[in-house]
C-alpha cells in the first residue's frame, strides 16, 4: 500500500507522514518545498502544489490525505480515479457540520463524495495550535496575553488527534463514508487556557483584556497567522467571508455536545496535554 500525503509540512500532515511511517507504510509526502522538508527516513518526497492537479505524483498511490485547497477539487478527484486511488481521506472542517462553510471546504467534500471511491473526512473544529501563533509571541517576550473575550470558551483539539483519526482513515477499514468531528474533550475558556499554557511552561502569564478594536491592531502588526485570520476570529468577518457585527456568536455560549477522536482512536487529548506538548515552544 503506498499512500500519498498532501500538506505533508502542515501541523497534521506531518504527524500522518510520521505514523504512517513508523507503521512501516510506503508513504509519499507532497509539499512546496522538498527542500526544506524533514521527514523519516524511507518517505518518498516530492514537490508540488494542489493549486497545480498535474503536479501530484499519483502513480501507484492507493490511498490519498487531501489537505484542503478549493478550486482544484475535482480536478484532482479527477487525477485521483485515473491514477486508481482508491480511497481519500479529506482534511475537512468541522464548521461544515454547523453549516458555516459552503464555499471552502464543503465543495472539496462533494467533489470527493462524488468520485465513486472510498472516502472519509475528517472534520477538526478548532485547532488548539491557533493559540501557539496567536499568543506565543506576546508570552515569550513579555509574559502576557491581550484578548477582548477572556470568558469565550470552546473545544481546541490536539493537532495529533485530528493526525490519528485520519491516520485510522487509511489504515483500517471501517471508516468509508463516516464523517469524523474531531473537538477537545473540554469546553475551556480563554483564560483558563492561559493558566494551562502558564502551569505547563512554570512561568505567570498574565491575560490583560482589551477592546476588539486593539485586538485587531495588535494581530494586524504581529504579522503572520495572526494578522491573517484576524478579522475572522475576532468577529468582523464570517468563515465564509461576509462582514458580521457580533464577536461573540451565540453558538459558543451554549453547551454542547461535541464529538472528539475517542470513539475512533480511545483517546482524546484535553488541553493542558496539548500545552504540555508545546511547552518549548511558549519558552
Amino acid at each position: 500500500m503506498k499512500v500519498l500525503v498532501t500538506g505533508a509540512t502542515g501541523n497534521v500532515g506531518r504527524i500522518v507522514v510520521d505514523q504512517l511511517a513508523r507503521q512501516g507504510v510506503s508513504v509519499r509526502a507532497l509539499t512546496r518545498n522538498p527542500s526544506a522538508a524533514r521527514f523519516p527516513e524511507g518517505v518518498e518526497v516530492f514537490g508540488g502544489d494542489l493549486g497545480d492537479p498535474a503536479s501530484l505524483p499519483l502513480d501507484g498511490v492507493e490511498r490519498m490525505y487531501l489537505f484542503p485547497v478549493p478550486g482544484t477539487a475535482e480536478a484532482i478527484v479527477a487525477r485521483a480515479v485515473e491514477a486508481g486511488v482508491r480511497r481519500i481521506v479529506t482534511l475537512s472542517s468541522g464548521a461544515v457540520t454547523f453549516g458555516h462553510d459552503t464555499t471552502y471546504h464543503l465543495p472539496i467534500e462533494q467533489a470527493v463524495e462524488a468520485s465513486g471511491l472510498q472516502w472519509t473526512h475528517v472534520r477538526p473544529g478548532e485547532f488548539a495550535i491557533n493559540k501557539l501563533w496567536l499568543w506565543g509571541p506576546s508570552i515569550r517576550a513579555e509574559g502576557v496575553v491581550r484578548d477582548p473575550n477572556p470568558d469565550l470558551a470552546w473545544f481546541p483539539t490536539h493537532e495529533r488527534d485530528i493526525a490519528e483519526v485520519a491516520l485510522a482513515a487509511l489504515t483500517e477499514d471501517g471508516h468509508a463514508g463516516r464523517a469524523y468531528d474531531v473537538n477537545g474533550p473540554e469546553q475551556i475558556t480563554y483564560r483558563d487556557q492561559v493558566k494551562a499554557i502558564a502551569e505547563a511552561i512554570g512561568r505567570e502569564i498574565g491575560f490583560e483584556e482589551v477592546s476588539r478594536e486593539r485586538a485587531r491592531e495588535l494581530y494586524l502588526a504581529q504579522g503572520g497567522f495572526a494578522a491573517a485570520n484576524a478579522d475572522f476570529l475576532l468577529g468582523y468577518e464570517s468563515y465564509d467571508g461576509a462582514d458580521q457585527e457580533k464577536s461573540d456568536p451565540e453558538w459558543a455560549d451554549q453547551d454542547w455536545t461535541i464529538s472528539t477522536a475517542e470513539p475512533v482512536t480511545g483517546r482524546a487529548r484535553t488541553f493542558a496535554e496539548w500545552a504540555r506538548d508545546h511547552a518549548d515552544d511558549f519558552r
